[in-house]
């Protein structure tokens, strides 16, 4: 269960980081956030992999996805954080 956790933390700090640099413009986060964004990321991946496969190797549509699913879940949802961010951002 603990490598589990630490093997999540270290995909989610990957995944996190290379979507920082994929997706352009500035993004206001530290390194705790930029690791929630790759483990956020990374469910969101396999949640995508299973609408679009159909196949489920662990019985259930939320489930953390591979490096490459983590990576597109974690660009979908810093794209989403960014939209919403600069909302907030500009009312104050």
């Amino acid at each position: 269960m603990l490598g589990l956790i630490i093997s999540l933390l270290v995909i989610g700090l990957i995944a996190g980081a290379l979507a920082r640099l994929i997706v352009p413009g500035r993004q206001s986060i530290s390194i705790p956030m930029t690791i929630l964004l790759g483990v956020i990321g990374s469910f969101v991946g396999g949640f995508l992999g299973f609408l679009i496969f159909q196949r489920d190797p662990m019985d259930g549509f939320f489930q953390p996805a591979g490096i490459i699913g983590s990576i597109i879940g974690a660009i979908i949802v810093l794209l989403i954080w960014t939209r919403f961010a600069g909302r907030s951002a500009a009312r104050r």
